[in-house]
């Protein structure tokens, strides 16, 4: 099995690489902006880059899934397993949210849900525990935490996929 390592780097995003077969370092860095970087270096100086590629993270989804999914992914999934009754999502807000540009608090979700949206992702940049005045965009990404039936709930509701009729059924369906 190949050894990951994961380092964070401060104000830039997390570096993961590992050590590959004929003397090489094989890893990416992803940026806070959503760039992912491949590099590859020698085992003998894993910081002296020999050869970089930027990517989009559109780009980078593709590459993802022609290498056939991630790691870190399933490693964070577990993480998050291992945490009884707690589950979080990266949700991102569709064109046709119902709730572009309209408060958070607007949405009920904690209510309606009983997931909490405890961050937004927009721009690169992240905003921390938004209050209910918060105007959410079609765009953002919205950070849910909940039980795994709550953001299941969110994503829909969020979304525009679900009635509230609907909502409460599979609320009270999951309890």
């Amino acid at each position: 099995m190949v050894k990951l390592d994961e380092t964070p780097l401060p104000g830039v995003g997390m570096r993961y690489d590992f050590d590959g077969r004929f003397g090489k370092r094989v890893g990416v860095i992803t940026h806070r902006d959503g760039r992912r970087e491949l590099f590859v270096s020698l085992k003998s100086d894993p910081d002296a880059c020999a050869q970089s590629i930027v990517l989009s993270e559109d780009e980078a989804e593709v590459v993802s899934d022609l290498m056939g999914g991630s790691t870190v992914t399933r490693r964070m999934a577990q993480s998050m397993q291992d945490i009884e009754g707690l589950a979080m999502d990266w949700l991102p807000l569709a064109d046709t949210t119902p709730f572009n540009g309209r408060p958070l608090g607007s949405t009920m979700l904690r209510t309606r849900t009983g997931a909490s949206i405890v961050a937004v992702i927009r721009g690169g940049g992240a905003i921390p525990a938004p209050g209910p005045e918060f105007l959410l965009r079609a765009g953002d990404t919205v950070v849910v935490v909940g039980t795994a039936g709550g953001v299941v709930r969110a994503a829909r509701l969020l979304n525009g996929e679900a009635d509230d009729k609907e909502l409460v059924r599979t609320s009270r369906s999951a309890s």
